[in-house]
């Protein structure tokens, strides 16, 4: 069934493009994206990108923010706590943080401020838009962007008074909370909204020994807040502000790999973040207008858990069993400023041809770890610090080299500076000039087709190997580099009730950076080592038709071969972590007897290996949901459902010895996805 399915997807979206010359006249599309120097509808924008609308969030306010963007295709997560914090696109991100201080591979930025480190901070509760960009963004946002960017946008304040409340309650004790409002504060002048939401379950593991049902729970609070100045006619400043408070169990593991656990020290997974963001906009004149933004955000975390996985006695003293819990305490503090001129349509050069941005940029990043570590009846403590400072400059120009077809050049310099020291004596300083860009053309070859070729580079800085243990060759590791081809068209027909974005994409990674670990007496030393060439390849295809206006059908497809070509004699050839050959994600929605509305889907995955360490892959698999809504007036309601056929699936595995009566023998030790999961939810607006 699996290979049908990809058999149609892509012989539709094969007869889409053939098709393109016989699209009628459409009318533009409502969505617009911020996320590079320009807004843009949809169906002009020339990278591979999924757009998550408000419609398509207003339901899921209680759904891992990170799981939620697997519906968009070639992006896939890792978990490893009550939540996923670790995102890949295309194969490529992180998938777990231990000693390690590490640089992201997805950038996520909420309302101006980078989560990229903190994203359990990060709900989907008065959220307007999620823009997935998957490829280098080497360009708009250098280091943090070279897989990929998550970019969310919170709801804006309005002149008219208007808010939002809502209520969820479903099985595993969940509950779930939100107000927002906003409105003018003085005015003409000044604008504002808040938000409240908190979210509550006990989470889907039980623990035995200590007879409770919450060691790997959910306890979230989100404030959000913003206020928008009218300055003058011609300048505004926005002004955004999250705090976050998020105090999670860790209670995920077992040794016979179901949701029992034994473990007599229960961890935690928490976040408490502070985050603001300025953003001053003026129109200086008709040709150009500056934006200049800065943000900061300050942030406490601790990642726990028990090592054994069991309590003092389970075993007898003869299997040796050990009796262990490893406590990560971190603080994070990040100032970004960002000031760029862009060129309004006078301001065009070349004739009035060429559009332009010129900008400059600066971050100030610190990491501070305490690592508490009980180990054979004492702590050991390990202390870090990793502080960089990154300044960069970068332009691009978008030339109209005839009314359809336009090129456009973007070039990024970055110099990344580090300094790491830790209680161990190592220190270890760098300083490096990164490049990052893009040249591309786009052809438009009438108001429903649009065609695009993007050539770009991207880029992820070395770093430090915490680990004392490690070989001295192996405390730091390599800058990556990746060179990117994306060629894409998007198109509508009949009267754009049918739509189509369609990419297919080449890349190539130098000195890939890949996660490994060594197991020795039941201690791990991860680290990142380089590999010196990985390949990857594939397509994206989103879909979506409107027979009519009650019916909307759509395909979401990822397709993506990732190799190492030069690594070590057993991972020559094969693929990456986190990789899976396909992604699918196919549903409808359905309005009917006037107040009633209809959705479900099916979101699927293939294998894939969960480390660059063993061979050990996770099983395919597919998630049924739906959901019923009833509106009336201001108000509605849904009743929903996750994963309906409550099918076991796995979000992470490791593959070591842990069990003492197997002699510690390895096996494959895994997290279970979210099972069955349903609720009632009730919102009322005004």
């Amino acid at each position: 069934m699996k290979s049908r399915f990809l058999t149609l997807s892509v012989m539709a979206a094969s007869a889409l493009v053939s098709t393109a010359l016989y699209a009628e006249e459409v009318n533009i599309d409502p969505i617009v994206v911020g996320a590079d120097f320009r807004e843009a509808n949809l169906s002009q924008v020339t990278n591979s990108m999924t757009v998550f609308a408000e419609e398509d969030l207003y339901d899921k306010a209680t759904e891992p923010f990170i799981e939620t963007l697997t519906q968009a295709p070639n992006v896939n997560f890792s978990a490893g706590a009550s939540k996923a914090k670790y995102v890949q696109i295309r194969g490529i991100g992180e998938r777990s943080q231990f000693e390690t201080p590490i640089n992201p591979s997805v950038g996520i930025i909420i309302d101006g401020m980078d989560f990229s480190q903190n994203p359990l901070g990060i709900t989907l509760f008065d959220t307007k838009q999620v823009e997935v960009l998957r490829g280098p963004q080497g360009t708009t946002f250098g280091a943090n962007g070279m897989a990929g960017v998550i970019v969310v946008q919170s709801n804006e304040p309005t002149a008219e008074t208007n808010g939002h409340f809502e209520a969820t309650v479903g099985n595993y004790n969940t509950k779930a909370v939100g107000a927002a409002v906003g409105g003018s504060i003085i005015d003409d002048t000044l604008l504002g909204r808040i938000s409240v939401y908190k979210n509550s379950s006990d989470g889907y593991m039980e623990n035995s020994y200590l007879g409770r049902d919450d060691t790997n729970n959910i306890d979230e609070l989100t404030v959000k807040a913003a206020l928008k100045w009218l300055i003058t006619d011609t300048s505004t400043m926005n002004i955004n502000y999250i705090h976050a408070d998020i105090d999670n169990g860790y209670d995920a593991f077992t040794l016979d790999n179901s949701r029992v656990s034994h473990a007599d020290k229960p961890g935690k997974d928490t976040q408490l973040t502070d985050a603001f963001s300025l953003k001053y906009t003026n129109q200086i004149n008709d040709a150009m207008h500056l934006i200049a933004a800065v943000s900061h955000s300050d942030t406490d975390s601790e990642y726990s858990y028990d090592e054994d996985w069991s309590y003092v006695g389970e075993f007898d003293d003869s299997l040796w069993p050990y009796d262990w819990f490893d406590r990560y305490l971190r603080n994070r503090k990040q100032t970004d400023f960002d000031m760029r001129m862009v060129s309004d349509k006078a301001g065009k050069i070349f004739n009035g041809t060429t559009a332009w941005t010129v900008g400059m940029y600066y971050k100030d990043y610190s990491e501070g770890l305490n690592r508490n570590h009980f180990k054979d009846d004492h702590w050991e403590t390990f202390t870090h610090n990793y502080d960089t400072t990154n300044k960069a400059i970068y332009g691009q120009i978008d030339s109209d080299l005839t009314d359809k077809l336009v090129f456009t050049l973007g070039l990024r310099a970055e110099n990344w500076d580090v300094d790491y020291s830790d209680s161990n004596a190592f220190t270890e300083n760098t300083d490096e000039n990164l490049y990052g860009g893009k040249i591309g053309l786009s052809y438009k070859a009438d108001e429903n087709a649009l065609y695009y070729a993007t050539l770009s580079r991207g880029y992820k800085p070395g770093g430090v190997n915490a680990d004392n243990t490690l070989p001295s060759e192996d405390r730091t590791f390599e800058t990556e580099t990746l060179w990117n081809l994306d060629v894409g068209v998007n198109s509508k027909y009949f009267d754009n009730t049918l739509v189509n974005r369609l990419n297919f994409f080449y890349g190539k990674r130098r000195d890939q950076q890949v996660k490994a670990y060594i197991e020795n007496d039941r201690s791990f030393s991860d680290y990142f080592d380089n590999a010196a060439k990985g390949t990857y390849y594939g397509l994206e295809s989103e879909l979506d038709y409107y027979p009519n206006d009650t019916l909307h059908l759509y395909s979401k497809l990822g397709l993506l071969h990732a190799e190492f070509d030069e690594y070590t004699p057993e991972m020559t050839g094969r693929a990456p972590a986190q990789s899976p050959k396909y992604q699918y994600n196919v549903g409808l929605d359905y309005s009917f007897l006037e107040n009633w509305r209809f959705k479900a889907n099916v979101e699927g995955m293939g294998s894939y290996y969960f480390s660059d360490t063993h061979d050990q892959k996770s099983d395919s698999y597919a998630l049924l949901n739906s959901s019923i809504e009833y509106v009336y007036g201001n108000f509605s309601a849904t009743l929903w459902g996750r994963n309906l056929a409550d099918k076991e699936y796995d979000v992470r595995g490791f593959y070591f010895g842990n069990d003492p009566s197997k002699f510690y023998e390895p096996e494959l030790y895994t997290q279970k996805g979210t099972p069955r999961t349903f609720g009632l939810t009730l919102t009322y607006d005004f």
